[in-house]
């Protein structure tokens, strides 16, 4: 996590994120044994262990306010649960955000997919360390021959960004309910000279999962969508997640998604961006769901019921240590679907996303004694800065990262 991210952090912990009570807020603990909670390890929960519920009524305590307009937010684990939602369901109307509202969870759905793609690798219907050519040789060029399909997982393929229309919000906005296909999206990619040779360093990049997606189906003759389903919404029961295909809404109850613009005279407007076409991210980052299901769906995936034996490691397993990241050096942090992190003293594993409108997480200890799922209605959701609500929920949720 770099430094910039820690004082964000650090200054969401001290400030408690509190604002005024301009948005409802609601909370509960649920008792041991509710829905959604598992008993203790030990047989009993200790105090401290607990969820800090204070805190984290504080973070998303005064929304909405100049960053989030919402959040929703459940804690789990075998150390106790806590729920709770703040904000509102849209602006016009100020009524209370709904905590079973659906929501872009954006690249939440790489973990849907490597989960499919290590499922697959453990049916042998395709092998980690051959190259993505074998599978794609109609797709996939032969300057990228050696590319295998591990290093698509943990984002190490050198593969470039495909080109996509918009180099700010207002560009974007313009562009929301463009269609982009897979395989354009791949071609337009792989017609450039690669960012550097496979497994030397890792680049965190949508292409790479959607060179996924068309792999999935490639060796399954079953469309993307359907594969996933199949394989983990309905053996899991997560009746509320989705993907959209080309349908530019969200299906069933939601709260409504907000953006910052910049207006002619230098001042800021919010826009609603709830509709908004999902066909860029596909693969990537276009599921559609809500916390209830995303912790159920992580819990599954720590447990080991979503992906089984050995092969569960890899989502665990970070690249050898001499591979660094692309353009800055730093320390590569991505695994197979997930990314790692140090707070309050111990390793969490999880997934960030981030659609207009939308900012998403899922997030665990390995031992699932705590975990972590949020919806933020963040209101510059595709920002380089952290959202401050999002890094105050995480903060109460897990603790400080370590000191620079």
């Amino acid at each position: 996590m770099n430094r910039s991210v820690r004082a964000l952090l650090a200054t969401a912990l001290v400030l408690g994120i509190a604002g005024g009570a301009a948005g409802p807020v609601s909370a509960s603990v649920p008792a041991d044994g509710a829905p959604g909670s598992r008993p203790a390890a030990s047989g009993a929960l200790r105090a401290q262990d607990a969820p800090d519920a204070r805190a984290l009524r504080a973070a998303i305590d005064g929304l909405p306010r100049q960053d989030a307009v919402a959040a929703l937010v459940r804690v789990g684990g075998t150390n106790g649960s806590w729920r709770g939602s703040a904000g509102v369901h849209d602006l016009p109307s100020g009524r209370p955000a709904d905590p079973a509202g659906r929501f872009r969870a954006g690249s939440v759905t790489k973990v849907f997919t490597a989960a499919t793609v290590l499922q697959l690798a453990g049916e042998r219907k395709l092998a980690l360390d051959r190259t993505t050519r074998h599978y794609l040789p109609d797709l996939i060029p032969a300057a990228y021959g050696k590319v295998t399909v591990r290093q698509l997982l943990d984002h190490t393929s050198g593969i470039p960004a495909a080109d996509l229309p918009g180099r700010n919000p207002e560009e974007w906005y313009a562009h929301r309910f463009d269609v982009h296909t897979p395989r354009s999206m791949v071609a337009s990619a792989t017609a450039k000279e690669r960012e550097f040779a496979p497994g030397v360093s890792q680049h965190y990049l949508n292409i790479n999962y959607t060179v996924l997606g068309l792999l999935i189906e490639r060796v399954t003759g079953h469309a993307y969508a359907r594969e996933v389903s199949d394989r983990i919404l309905r053996p899991l029961g997560l009746r509320s997640t989705y993907f959209p295909g080309a349908d530019p809404r969200i299906r069933g109850p939601h709260n409504r998604g907000y953006q910052v613009f910049a207006t002619p005279g230098g001042d800021v407007e919010l826009r609603d961006v709830t509709v908004w076409g999902p066909t860029d991210g596909w693969a990537a980052g276009d599921i559609i769901s809500t916390t209830a299901d995303l912790e159920r769906f992580t819990t599954a995936l720590f447990d080991g019921r979503v992906v089984r034996g050995p092969l569960l490691e890899e989502m665990f397993t970070l690249p050898d240590a001499s591979v660094r990241t692309h353009g800055s050096g730093e320390p590569a942090r991505f695994s197979a679907g997930l990314s790692v992190f140090t707070l309050g003293g111990r390793q969490v594993w999880g997934k960030t996303g981030g659609r207009w409108g939308y900012n998403s997480v899922v997030a665990a200890t390995r031992d699932l004694s705590r975990t972590l799922v949020y919806s933020v209605g963040a209101t510059d959701a595709k920002g380089k800065d952290a959202n401050a609500t999002a890094m105050g929920i995480v903060v109460a949720a897990f603790g400080a990262p370590p000191a620079a």
